[in-house]
């Protein structure tokens, strides 16, 4: 184990976290926030200062990183992120509560979107800039911006970032666009970037204020979905709404196809069998739900918008609303509560299990089908015309497995509360898959204040191991990953 290169690593990040204070910082000088400027500055401070230290002390003679280094490095540096994150909401007020700060932080990070926030439209535009931000950093993942932008003679030009890469990267199977994992991470922020820029400019030319298009354009991005108004995205126009479903429906793409696109491989991007089962499942629950709501809207327009926007924020775990699907019929309901397990496609900023490894699963229980039938028969799996190796396969049933059990344990830990099983259910789903709004008392009009300070610690984990999809947690905790051999 290279703790010196881990410590070096977590340094880097704690430097850029600081520089990446700035930003909020200099949103509250221009709207003049004295509590918010006094925080922000203090934290770049601290946070570039123990940065400094933490990189002089670790630095390493060998910058190699193995499979076990990348895992530990992606966990301790998202909790680091998130403990420092959380600071300036205590120090300004606004979030006095530590636990409340940090399930909020953490939820940034984790582009989850559960709030505790009561009455959010009472804080200042700078905590506000922050609070969306970290959706922006935790969507691609921090890692992966720390790749594209450190020099090339660091750690990460050493061959082995592709384990920082797969680590942070959520999906069953990552790859490199290029050669270089370096170069695939610039590749994906240039395109990340684009899109943010593209979504940007169509919601300010419409009726949205530079601000507010500012910072939906940053939450959308990361499909994190926290809002800046008591009522999410209702108060907006249609227009600004539909800009918004198309780009939630983006980020919930694969951005290897982006990559293509640019390559002008058109061919290769639409006979992607992921996209396209993505795109049927958002077809298909769209006109279920806006046929099970149009009664409530009276008129066709009305309902295929709000149903377009609620499958989009939901299969993309961005998680901002229209209206209130909570009142929703039940059927409606149901399907958006399927579309939280679904996700959106592997290498994409969305969370839940992704498209390419609900149809893997559905590929596994074909092949056995199969093998009852004719149990002779060798069967292949395949996807995108590859034949899927067998450690692939094990590895999506595994991690089904302890899926299942991450989103059981938390419903059982956060039972003590005297909420609605619907609640508790929900926000345990909601909370695994990095969606952010729940039903009942989780809803997208409620959120998570009604929760203990327990509840908020279990549900602030259940986010990050959802995020990081377990295993990196899991094995930064396994005792044998810090011994030598």
């Amino acid at each position: 184990m290279n703790r010196r290169m881990i410590g070096y690593m977590i340094g880097e990040i704690t430097v850029l976290e600081g520089i990446l204070l700035v930003l909020p910082l200099l949103v509250s000088l221009c709207y003049w926030e004295e509590t918010s400027i006094m925080a922000f500055s203090i934290m770049v401070l601290l946070t570039l200062a123990a940065g400094f230290a933490i990189i002089m002390l670790c630095k390493p003679q060998n910058k190699v990183i193995y499979a076990r280094e990348g895992f530990v490095i992606v966990t301790f540096a998202w909790i680091i992120m998130s403990a420092i994150g959380c600071v300036p909401f205590v120090i300004s007020g606004e979030i006095p509560n530590v636990f409340d700060a940090f399930f909020e932080t953490v939820s940034g990070f984790t582009t989850t979107g559960a709030s505790i926030l009561t009455d959010v439209e009472s804080m200042s535009r700078g905590m506000l800039f922050w609070r969306s931000f970290t959706h922006w950093l935790g969507g691609m993942g921090v890692l992966v911006l720390i790749m594209a932008i450190i020099p090339k003679d660091s750690a990460t030009d050493s061959g082995r970032a592709m384990h920082i890469l797969r680590a942070e990267m959520a999906g069953p199977i990552i790859g490199k666009l290029v050669p270089k994992a370096k170069d695939t991470a610039k590749i994906l922020y240039i395109i990340y970037f684009g899109l943010t820029v593209l979504e940007f400019f169509f919601l300010v030319m419409g009726d949205m204020p530079f601000y507010d298009s500012v910072v939906h354009a940053i939450g959308t991005a990361g499909t994190g979905g926290f809002g800046i108004k008591a009522d999410s995205l209702a108060g907006y126009s249609p227009y600004s709404q539909w800009v918004i479903t198309i780009f939630m429906l983006l980020f919930g793409i694969n951005f290897n196809l982006f990559y293509l696109i640019l390559l002008r491989r058109f061919k290769s991007f639409f006979s992607n069998r992921e996209l396209w089962c993505y795109g049927g499942i958002v077809v298909v629950a769209v006109a279920v739900i806006t046929w099970n709501v149009f009664s409530l809207y009276g008129n066709f327009s009305d309902a295929f918008r709000h149903s377009c926007f609620q499958v989009a924020g939901i299969i993309s775990s961005t998680g901002y609303s229209s209206v209130d699907f909570n009142l929703w019929p039940q059927l409606s309901k149901n399907i958006l509560f399927l579309l939280m397990f679904i996700g959106g496609c592997a290498g994409s900023t969305a969370g839940g299990l992704k498209v390419s490894r609900v149809m893997l699963l559905f590929k596994l229980i074909q092949k056995d089908v199969r093998r009852l039938l004719h149990p002779r028969s060798v069967a292949a799996v395949k996807l995108e015309g590859k034949t899927i190796d067998n450690n692939t396969l094990y590895g999506v049933s595994t991690y089904f497995a302890l899926y299942m059990a991450l989103i059981l344990g938390t419903f059982l830990l956060i039972s003590f509360e005297p909420l609605s099983f619907e609640t508790n259910l929900s926000a345990a789903v909601s909370c695994v898959n990095n969606i952010g709004p729940g039903f009942g008392q989780a809803g997208p009009m409620e959120g998570y204040a009604a929760y203990s300070n327990f509840s908020k610690v279990v549900l602030s984990i259940a986010m990050r191991l959802g995020r990081l999809e377990s295993y990196p947690v899991l094995l930064a905790l396994y005792p044998r990953t810090w011994t030598k051999k």
